[in-house]
Protein backbone atom coordinates (compact mmCIF):
# COMPACT_ATOMS: atom_id res chain seq x y z
CA UNK A 1 0.00 0.00 0.00
CA UNK A 2 0.88 3.87 -0.23
CA UNK A 3 -0.58 6.79 0.43
CA UNK A 4 -2.96 8.50 -1.80
CA UNK A 5 -3.25 12.05 -1.98
CA UNK A 6 -7.34 12.84 -2.64
CA UNK A 7 -8.56 15.62 -4.96
CA UNK A 8 -10.97 17.90 -2.98
CA UNK A 9 -13.85 19.70 -5.32
CA UNK A 10 -15.16 23.28 -4.06
CA UNK A 11 -18.66 22.53 -5.06
CA UNK A 12 -20.72 25.77 -3.60
CA UNK A 13 -23.26 23.07 -1.75
CA UNK A 14 -20.65 22.12 -0.18
CA UNK A 15 -19.13 22.17 4.07
CA UNK A 16 -16.83 24.31 5.56
CA UNK A 17 -16.15 22.69 8.30
CA UNK A 18 -17.20 18.30 7.94
CA UNK A 19 -13.75 17.44 5.78
CA UNK A 20 -11.56 20.13 6.94
CA UNK A 21 -12.17 18.27 10.72
CA UNK A 22 -12.11 15.04 9.43
CA UNK A 23 -8.33 15.80 8.13
CA UNK A 24 -7.53 17.84 11.52
CA UNK A 25 -7.65 21.39 8.82
CA UNK A 26 -8.77 24.52 10.73
CA UNK A 27 -12.76 25.19 10.36
CA UNK A 28 -13.90 26.64 8.70
CA UNK A 29 -11.91 26.24 5.48
CA UNK A 30 -11.60 28.79 3.59
CA UNK A 31 -13.87 27.86 0.55
CA UNK A 32 -16.56 24.92 0.67
CA UNK A 33 -15.31 21.59 0.73
CA UNK A 34 -17.93 19.62 -1.17
CA UNK A 35 -16.11 16.05 -2.08
CA UNK A 36 -13.20 14.43 -1.49
CA UNK A 37 -12.19 12.46 -4.35
CA UNK A 38 -10.01 9.32 -3.76
CA UNK A 39 -9.89 7.22 -7.42
CA UNK A 40 -8.46 7.36 -10.76
CA UNK A 41 -11.63 10.14 -12.64
CA UNK A 42 -9.80 12.44 -15.13
CA UNK A 43 -11.56 15.34 -13.51
CA UNK A 44 -10.06 15.14 -10.39
CA UNK A 45 -7.43 12.39 -10.43
CA UNK A 46 -5.76 11.37 -6.62
CA UNK A 47 -2.24 11.05 -6.68
CA UNK A 48 1.04 9.31 -5.19
CA UNK A 49 4.90 10.34 -4.48
CA UNK A 50 7.23 8.84 -7.17
CA UNK A 51 10.76 10.15 -6.55
CA UNK A 52 9.59 13.28 -4.66
CA UNK A 53 6.64 14.49 -7.30
CA UNK A 54 3.21 14.01 -7.55
CA UNK A 55 1.80 11.56 -9.92
CA UNK A 56 -1.75 10.86 -10.83
CA UNK A 57 -2.90 7.60 -10.48
CA UNK A 58 -4.83 7.75 -14.14
CA UNK A 59 -1.47 8.02 -15.72
CA UNK A 60 -0.21 5.01 -13.21
CA UNK A 61 -2.98 2.77 -14.88
CA UNK A 62 -2.45 3.82 -18.35
CA UNK A 63 1.27 3.30 -17.70
CA UNK A 64 0.74 -0.11 -16.09
CA UNK A 65 -2.52 -1.37 -16.01
CA UNK A 66 -2.09 -4.64 -15.37
CA UNK A 67 -0.23 -4.48 -12.64
CA UNK A 68 -2.35 -2.30 -11.06
CA UNK A 69 -5.80 -3.50 -12.15
CA UNK A 70 -5.42 -7.17 -12.67
CA UNK A 71 -6.32 -9.81 -15.35
CA UNK A 72 -9.32 -10.15 -14.04
CA UNK A 73 -10.36 -6.05 -13.57
CA UNK A 74 -9.21 -5.71 -17.24
CA UNK A 75 -11.08 -8.22 -19.11
CA UNK A 76 -14.14 -7.14 -17.34
CA UNK A 77 -13.76 -3.19 -17.36
CA UNK A 78 -10.73 -2.36 -19.37
CA UNK A 79 -8.00 -0.26 -18.35
CA UNK A 80 -9.66 2.12 -16.38
CA UNK A 81 -10.58 2.02 -12.61
CA UNK A 82 -14.05 1.37 -12.75
CA UNK A 83 -15.12 2.82 -9.22
CA UNK A 84 -14.73 6.58 -7.97
CA UNK A 85 -14.38 6.40 -3.89
CA UNK A 86 -15.62 10.22 -2.60
CA UNK A 87 -16.18 11.76 0.86
CA UNK A 88 -19.39 13.66 0.19
CA UNK A 89 -20.28 16.74 2.63
CA UNK A 90 -23.32 18.38 1.77
CA UNK A 91 -24.29 21.88 3.39
CA UNK A 92 -27.08 22.80 1.16
CA UNK A 93 -29.54 20.73 -1.51
CA UNK A 94 -28.06 19.20 -4.51
CA UNK A 95 -30.04 18.44 -7.32
CA UNK A 96 -32.56 16.22 -8.10
CA UNK A 97 -31.08 13.32 -10.81
CA UNK A 98 -31.29 9.91 -11.91
CA UNK A 99 -28.73 7.41 -14.05
CA UNK A 100 -28.96 5.66 -16.47
CA UNK A 101 -28.26 1.93 -16.60
CA UNK A 102 -25.58 0.38 -19.23
CA UNK A 103 -27.48 -0.50 -21.99
CA UNK A 104 -29.17 3.34 -21.64
CA UNK A 105 -25.54 4.98 -21.04
CA UNK A 106 -24.06 2.81 -24.10
CA UNK A 107 -26.75 3.81 -26.30
CA UNK A 108 -27.16 7.15 -25.60
CA UNK A 109 -23.52 8.12 -25.56
CA UNK A 110 -23.54 6.38 -29.16
CA UNK A 111 -26.33 8.56 -30.38
CA UNK A 112 -24.47 11.60 -29.05
CA UNK A 113 -21.54 10.71 -30.41
CA UNK A 114 -22.70 10.34 -33.70
CA UNK A 115 -25.01 14.15 -33.79
CA UNK A 116 -21.59 15.54 -32.58
CA UNK A 117 -19.49 14.00 -34.82
CA UNK A 118 -22.48 15.00 -37.77
CA UNK A 119 -22.25 18.77 -36.37
CA UNK A 120 -18.34 18.83 -36.29
CA UNK A 121 -18.43 17.90 -40.41
CA UNK A 122 -20.81 20.77 -40.81
CA UNK A 123 -18.71 23.51 -39.10
CA UNK A 124 -16.64 25.60 -41.55
CA UNK A 125 -12.88 25.95 -41.04
CA UNK A 126 -11.49 27.55 -38.02
CA UNK A 127 -11.64 31.45 -38.59
CA UNK A 128 -14.28 31.26 -41.66
CA UNK A 129 -18.39 32.33 -41.17
CA UNK A 130 -20.59 30.66 -42.64
CA UNK A 131 -21.70 31.66 -45.80
CA UNK A 132 -24.91 34.14 -45.61
CA UNK A 133 -24.02 34.17 -41.99
CA UNK A 134 -22.47 37.98 -39.84
CA UNK A 135 -18.66 37.39 -39.41
CA UNK A 136 -18.12 36.52 -36.20
CA UNK A 137 -21.22 35.04 -35.64
CA UNK A 138 -21.01 31.82 -32.83
CA UNK A 139 -21.04 28.70 -34.36
CA UNK A 140 -24.24 26.97 -34.60
CA UNK A 141 -24.80 24.17 -31.49
CA UNK A 142 -21.86 26.74 -29.61
CA UNK A 143 -23.50 30.01 -28.29
CA UNK A 144 -20.97 32.50 -26.88
CA UNK A 145 -21.01 32.00 -23.39
CA UNK A 146 -23.16 28.80 -22.80
CA UNK A 147 -21.95 26.88 -19.76
CA UNK A 148 -20.59 23.29 -21.05
CA UNK A 149 -22.64 20.63 -19.70
CA UNK A 150 -21.98 19.66 -15.94
CA UNK A 151 -20.04 22.82 -14.72
CA UNK A 152 -21.22 23.79 -11.43
CA UNK A 153 -23.87 25.19 -10.82
CA UNK A 154 -24.64 28.73 -11.54
CA UNK A 155 -22.92 31.08 -8.90
CA UNK A 156 -20.57 28.21 -8.20
CA UNK A 157 -16.60 28.82 -7.79
CA UNK A 158 -14.74 26.64 -10.24
CA UNK A 159 -14.81 23.01 -9.24
CA UNK A 160 -11.11 21.69 -8.27
CA UNK A 161 -9.27 24.76 -8.20
CA UNK A 162 -6.11 24.70 -6.62
CA UNK A 163 -5.19 25.35 -3.52
CA UNK A 164 -8.64 25.90 -1.65
CA UNK A 165 -7.40 26.36 2.28
CA UNK A 166 -4.69 25.23 3.85
CA UNK A 167 -4.73 21.63 3.68
CA UNK A 168 -3.86 18.52 4.81
CA UNK A 169 -2.82 15.90 2.99
CA UNK A 170 -3.12 12.12 3.27
CA UNK A 171 -0.19 10.91 4.94
CA UNK A 172 1.91 14.33 5.95
CA UNK A 173 -0.60 16.48 7.91
CA UNK A 174 -0.25 20.36 8.09
CA UNK A 175 0.70 21.70 4.44
CA UNK A 176 -1.00 23.40 1.79
CA UNK A 177 0.62 20.95 -0.31
CA UNK A 178 -0.76 18.04 0.92
CA UNK A 179 -4.57 18.83 0.47
CA UNK A 180 -4.69 16.69 -2.45
CA UNK A 181 -6.57 20.08 -4.47
CA UNK A 182 -6.10 19.25 -8.22
CA UNK A 183 -6.95 21.78 -10.05
CA UNK A 184 -8.84 20.38 -12.80
CA UNK A 185 -11.87 20.99 -14.56
CA UNK A 186 -14.99 19.21 -12.34
CA UNK A 187 -15.21 16.07 -13.30
CA UNK A 188 -17.51 12.37 -11.85
CA UNK A 189 -19.68 13.86 -8.92
CA UNK A 190 -22.95 15.58 -8.30
CA UNK A 191 -22.16 19.06 -9.74
CA UNK A 192 -21.30 17.00 -13.58
CA UNK A 193 -18.30 17.21 -16.34
CA UNK A 194 -17.08 19.13 -18.96
CA UNK A 195 -18.99 17.09 -21.47
CA UNK A 196 -19.36 19.38 -24.49
CA UNK A 197 -23.16 20.12 -26.12
CA UNK A 198 -25.38 18.23 -27.41
CA UNK A 199 -28.17 18.58 -29.88
CA UNK A 200 -29.44 21.84 -30.31
CA UNK A 201 -26.58 23.46 -28.46
CA UNK A 202 -27.86 21.83 -24.86
CA UNK A 203 -25.31 20.36 -22.57
CA UNK A 204 -24.94 16.70 -23.43
CA UNK A 205 -26.45 13.84 -20.93
CA UNK A 206 -24.35 11.05 -22.14
CA UNK A 207 -20.71 11.89 -22.10
CA UNK A 208 -19.53 8.32 -21.48
CA UNK A 209 -20.54 5.19 -21.67
CA UNK A 210 -21.01 3.74 -18.35
CA UNK A 211 -23.64 3.03 -15.65
CA UNK A 212 -23.61 5.33 -12.48
CA UNK A 213 -25.38 3.16 -9.23
CA UNK A 214 -24.25 4.98 -6.39
CA UNK A 215 -23.92 3.42 -2.62
CA UNK A 216 -23.45 6.21 0.38
CA UNK A 217 -23.02 5.30 3.74
CA UNK A 218 -23.38 8.21 6.24
CA UNK A 219 -21.08 9.22 8.80
CA UNK A 220 -23.16 12.07 10.46
CA UNK A 221 -26.93 12.35 10.28
CA UNK A 222 -27.32 12.14 6.54
CA UNK A 223 -30.81 13.80 4.97
CA UNK A 224 -31.65 12.80 1.62
CA UNK A 225 -34.64 12.37 -0.84
CA UNK A 226 -34.57 8.85 -2.48
CA UNK A 227 -37.10 6.94 -4.90
CA UNK A 228 -40.59 7.08 -5.30
CA UNK A 229 -42.90 6.81 -2.20
CA UNK A 230 -46.47 5.96 -1.83
CA UNK A 231 -48.19 8.25 -4.55
CA UNK A 232 -51.32 8.31 -2.58
CA UNK A 233 -48.84 9.73 0.19
CA UNK A 234 -47.98 12.47 -2.12
CA UNK A 235 -51.47 12.94 -3.41
CA UNK A 236 -51.95 13.78 0.66
CA UNK A 237 -49.53 16.16 0.67
CA UNK A 238 -49.37 18.21 -2.30
CA UNK A 239 -53.78 18.18 -1.70
CA UNK A 240 -53.27 20.00 1.57
CA UNK A 241 -51.45 22.96 0.17
CA UNK A 242 -54.91 24.18 -1.04
CA UNK A 243 -53.54 25.43 -4.12
CA UNK A 244 -56.03 24.38 -6.93
CA UNK A 245 -53.62 24.67 -10.06
CA UNK A 246 -52.04 21.26 -8.59
CA UNK A 247 -55.08 19.46 -8.80
CA UNK A 248 -54.12 17.69 -12.24
CA UNK A 249 -51.16 16.02 -10.56
CA UNK A 250 -53.31 15.23 -7.07
CA UNK A 251 -55.28 13.12 -9.67
CA UNK A 252 -52.73 11.59 -11.35
CA UNK A 253 -51.10 10.55 -7.94
CA UNK A 254 -54.29 9.07 -6.73
CA UNK A 255 -53.93 6.29 -9.73
CA UNK A 256 -51.26 5.30 -7.92
CA UNK A 257 -47.86 3.89 -9.17
CA UNK A 258 -49.11 4.22 -12.89
CA UNK A 259 -49.68 7.91 -12.54
CA UNK A 260 -46.23 8.72 -11.28
CA UNK A 261 -44.85 9.62 -14.57
CA UNK A 262 -47.92 11.82 -15.40
CA UNK A 263 -47.54 13.51 -12.33
CA UNK A 264 -43.60 14.07 -13.08
CA UNK A 265 -44.07 15.18 -16.73
CA UNK A 266 -46.98 17.58 -15.65
CA UNK A 267 -44.53 19.45 -12.84
CA UNK A 268 -41.58 19.89 -14.66
CA UNK A 269 -43.47 21.04 -17.74
CA UNK A 270 -45.14 23.15 -15.75
CA UNK A 271 -45.51 26.98 -18.25
CA UNK A 272 -42.61 29.10 -17.17
CA UNK A 273 -44.25 31.88 -16.69
CA UNK A 274 -46.45 30.14 -14.08
CA UNK A 275 -44.08 28.45 -12.73
CA UNK A 276 -42.97 31.25 -9.66
CA UNK A 277 -46.14 31.89 -8.79
CA UNK A 278 -47.05 27.54 -8.15
CA UNK A 279 -44.00 27.51 -5.69
CA UNK A 280 -45.02 30.80 -4.16
CA UNK A 281 -48.67 29.51 -3.27
CA UNK A 282 -47.24 26.25 -1.74
CA UNK A 283 -44.28 28.47 0.03
CA UNK A 284 -47.08 30.51 1.78
CA UNK A 285 -49.62 27.89 2.65
CA UNK A 286 -50.98 27.60 5.64
CA UNK A 287 -49.55 24.18 6.60
CA UNK A 288 -47.11 22.75 8.98
CA UNK A 289 -45.10 19.15 8.81
CA UNK A 290 -42.20 17.60 7.27
CA UNK A 291 -43.44 17.85 3.85
CA UNK A 292 -44.23 21.52 4.37
CA UNK A 293 -40.33 22.26 6.16
CA UNK A 294 -38.79 20.51 2.85
CA UNK A 295 -40.81 22.23 0.76
CA UNK A 296 -40.50 26.04 2.11
CA UNK A 297 -36.45 25.11 2.30
CA UNK A 298 -36.27 24.36 -1.47
CA UNK A 299 -38.92 26.95 -2.75
CA UNK A 300 -36.09 29.69 -0.85
CA UNK A 301 -33.65 28.46 -2.77
CA UNK A 302 -35.50 27.67 -5.93
CA UNK A 303 -38.55 29.55 -6.04
CA UNK A 304 -39.36 28.85 -9.44
CA UNK A 305 -38.44 25.61 -9.90
CA UNK A 306 -40.91 22.69 -10.00
CA UNK A 307 -38.29 20.80 -8.99
CA UNK A 308 -39.58 21.49 -5.39
CA UNK A 309 -43.17 19.59 -5.97
CA UNK A 310 -41.27 16.50 -7.69
CA UNK A 311 -39.01 16.47 -4.24
CA UNK A 312 -42.66 15.76 -2.41
CA UNK A 313 -43.41 12.45 -4.37
CA UNK A 314 -39.90 10.87 -2.85
CA UNK A 315 -39.00 9.43 0.00
CA UNK A 316 -37.15 11.81 2.94
CA UNK A 317 -35.05 9.90 4.63
CA UNK A 318 -32.68 10.55 7.86
CA UNK A 319 -29.77 8.24 8.06
CA UNK A 320 -28.08 7.27 11.05
CA UNK A 321 -24.08 6.86 11.38
CA UNK A 322 -23.26 3.60 9.06
CA UNK A 323 -27.17 3.32 7.56
CA UNK A 324 -26.53 3.26 3.64
CA UNK A 325 -29.07 4.44 0.31
CA UNK A 326 -28.32 2.58 -2.74
CA UNK A 327 -29.33 4.72 -5.58
CA UNK A 328 -28.98 2.16 -9.21
CA UNK A 329 -30.44 3.34 -12.48
CA UNK A 330 -33.86 4.91 -13.06
CA UNK A 331 -33.84 6.43 -9.07
CA UNK A 332 -34.68 9.59 -8.76
CA UNK A 333 -33.25 11.06 -5.81
CA UNK A 334 -31.10 14.23 -4.44
CA UNK A 335 -28.62 14.88 -1.11
CA UNK A 336 -29.61 17.62 1.17
CA UNK A 337 -27.45 17.95 4.20
CA UNK A 338 -24.89 15.46 5.63
CA UNK A 339 -21.17 13.79 5.91
CA UNK A 340 -21.05 10.19 4.19
CA UNK A 341 -18.92 8.43 2.08
CA UNK A 342 -19.55 7.11 -1.35
CA UNK A 343 -18.96 4.97 -3.93
CA UNK A 344 -20.07 4.69 -7.24
CA UNK A 345 -19.24 4.00 -10.54
CA UNK A 346 -17.05 5.66 -12.70
CA UNK A 347 -19.34 7.45 -14.69
CA UNK A 348 -20.54 11.16 -15.47
CA UNK A 349 -24.12 10.59 -17.20
CA UNK A 350 -26.46 12.92 -14.88
CA UNK A 351 -30.06 13.45 -15.93
CA UNK A 352 -31.85 16.39 -14.14
CA UNK A 353 -34.77 16.57 -12.61
CA UNK A 354 -34.56 20.01 -10.76
CA UNK A 355 -33.62 21.81 -7.68
CA UNK A 356 -30.94 23.47 -10.62
CA UNK A 357 -30.63 26.21 -13.00
CA UNK A 358 -29.14 23.83 -15.37
CA UNK A 359 -30.69 21.98 -18.34
CA UNK A 360 -33.38 19.77 -17.53
CA UNK A 361 -33.87 17.34 -20.32
CA UNK A 362 -37.67 15.82 -19.38
CA UNK A 363 -38.40 13.61 -22.41
CA UNK A 364 -34.50 11.95 -21.39
CA UNK A 365 -35.22 12.08 -18.25
CA UNK A 366 -38.81 10.23 -18.19
CA UNK A 367 -37.40 7.54 -20.28
CA UNK A 368 -34.97 6.98 -18.28
CA UNK A 369 -36.32 7.38 -14.40
CA UNK A 370 -38.10 3.90 -13.00
CA UNK A 371 -41.97 4.71 -11.81
CA UNK A 372 -42.15 2.09 -9.57
CA UNK A 373 -42.74 2.82 -5.78
CA UNK A 374 -39.49 2.08 -3.11
CA UNK A 375 -40.70 0.35 -0.42
CA UNK A 376 -37.46 1.77 1.53
CA UNK A 377 -34.33 3.44 0.22
CA UNK A 378 -32.79 2.05 3.94
CA UNK A 379 -29.74 -0.45 3.46
CA UNK A 380 -28.32 -1.57 6.43
CA UNK A 381 -24.97 -3.00 6.76
CA UNK A 382 -24.25 -6.61 6.60
CA UNK A 383 -21.64 -8.32 9.29
CA UNK A 384 -19.40 -10.55 7.43
CA UNK A 385 -16.35 -10.89 9.67
CA UNK A 386 -15.41 -9.93 13.34
CA UNK A 387 -15.09 -6.43 12.73
CA UNK A 388 -16.08 -6.34 9.26
CA UNK A 389 -19.25 -5.22 7.54
CA UNK A 390 -20.38 -4.17 3.97
CA UNK A 391 -23.49 -2.96 2.35
CA UNK A 392 -24.53 -5.00 -0.78
CA UNK A 393 -25.19 -3.91 -3.74
CA UNK A 394 -26.43 -5.96 -7.02
CA UNK A 395 -23.14 -4.47 -9.43
CA UNK A 396 -19.20 -5.83 -9.80
CA UNK A 397 -18.31 -2.52 -10.38
CA UNK A 398 -17.27 -1.91 -6.91
CA UNK A 399 -17.62 -2.97 -3.57
CA UNK A 400 -17.50 -1.75 0.03
CA UNK A 401 -16.47 -2.80 3.63
CA UNK A 402 -15.64 -1.17 6.51
CA UNK A 403 -13.21 -2.62 9.04
CA UNK A 404 -13.05 -2.09 12.55
CA UNK A 405 -10.19 -3.03 14.66
CA UNK A 406 -9.02 -2.81 18.32
CA UNK A 407 -5.41 -2.89 19.78
CA UNK A 408 -6.29 -5.66 21.81
CA UNK A 409 -7.67 -7.41 19.16
CA UNK A 410 -6.84 -9.18 16.13
CA UNK A 411 -6.02 -8.28 13.24
CA UNK A 412 -8.08 -8.21 10.08
CA UNK A 413 -7.49 -9.98 6.11
CA UNK A 414 -9.83 -8.94 3.64
CA UNK A 415 -8.80 -10.87 0.52
CA UNK A 416 -10.52 -8.87 -2.12
CA UNK A 417 -9.50 -8.53 -5.61
CA UNK A 418 -7.98 -5.85 -7.82
CA UNK A 419 -6.77 -2.46 -6.86
CA UNK A 420 -8.05 -1.49 -2.94
CA UNK A 421 -8.48 2.14 -1.92
CA UNK A 422 -8.65 2.28 2.13
CA UNK A 423 -9.73 5.82 3.67
CA UNK A 424 -9.59 6.59 7.27
CA UNK A 425 -12.36 7.49 9.21
CA UNK A 426 -11.21 7.34 12.87
CA UNK A 427 -8.44 6.22 15.18
CA UNK A 428 -4.83 5.32 13.53
CA UNK A 429 -5.30 2.14 11.12
CA UNK A 430 -2.19 0.07 9.74
CA UNK A 431 -3.00 -1.24 6.52
CA UNK A 432 -0.86 -3.66 4.67
CA UNK A 433 -1.13 -5.87 1.04
CA UNK A 434 2.13 -7.67 1.59
CA UNK A 435 3.98 -5.39 -0.90
CA UNK A 436 3.96 -2.82 1.60
CA UNK A 437 2.93 -1.35 4.83
CA UNK A 438 1.15 2.50 6.36
CA UNK A 439 -0.41 3.94 9.15
CA UNK A 440 -3.30 5.99 8.18
CA UNK A 441 -5.08 8.72 10.64
CA UNK A 442 -8.53 10.41 9.95
CA UNK A 443 -9.28 11.92 6.86
CA UNK A 444 -5.88 10.19 4.96
CA UNK A 445 -5.98 7.48 2.63
CA UNK A 446 -3.62 4.97 0.82
CA UNK A 447 -4.07 2.45 -2.78
CA UNK A 448 -2.87 -0.72 -3.71
CA UNK A 449 -2.65 -2.18 -6.60
CA UNK A 450 -3.77 -6.14 -8.11
CA UNK A 451 -0.11 -7.51 -7.69
CA UNK A 452 -0.36 -7.77 -4.03
CA UNK A 453 -2.09 -10.22 -1.60
CA UNK A 454 -4.74 -9.79 0.54
CA UNK A 455 -4.89 -6.42 2.83
CA UNK A 456 -4.16 -6.84 6.68
CA UNK A 457 -5.99 -4.55 8.48
CA UNK A 458 -4.37 -3.27 12.20
CA UNK A 459 -4.34 -0.62 15.05
CA UNK A 460 -7.43 1.06 16.42
CA UNK A 461 -9.75 2.65 14.53
CA UNK A 462 -12.29 2.35 11.50
CA UNK A 463 -11.59 2.55 7.55
CA UNK A 464 -13.71 1.89 4.47
CA UNK A 465 -11.89 -0.27 1.99
CA UNK A 466 -13.25 0.28 -1.46
CA UNK A 467 -12.95 -2.38 -4.20
CA UNK A 468 -14.22 -4.05 -7.15
CA UNK A 469 -17.10 -6.65 -6.86
CA UNK A 470 -16.17 -8.99 -9.30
Amino acid sequence: MELLYGSIRDYAWGSRSAIAELQGRPVPSAGPEAELWLGAHPGGPATVDRGGERMSLTDLLVAEPDHWLGDQVVGRFGTRLPFLLKVLAAEAPLSLQAHPDAEQARAGYAAEQACAGQAEAGRPEAGQPRAGSPAGQARAGSPAGQAEAGQPEAGQAEAGRAGVGSGTGVGRPGTAAEAGHAGTAAGAGHAGTVAGAGRGGRPRNYVDPYHKPELLVALTPFDALCGFRDPEVSATALAGFGVPELSPVVAALRAGPAGLREAVRTLLTWPDADRARLIGAVRTADVTGPDADLARELADRYPADPGVLVALLLHHVRLTPGEAIWMPAGNLHAYLRGCGVEIMAASDNVLRGGLTPKHVDVDELLRVLCFEVLDDPVIAARPVASGVVRWPVPVDDFALHRVTVEASGPEVRLPLPGPRVVFCHSGKVAVDDGVGAVMLGPGQAAVGTAAATALVVSGTGAAFVASCGI
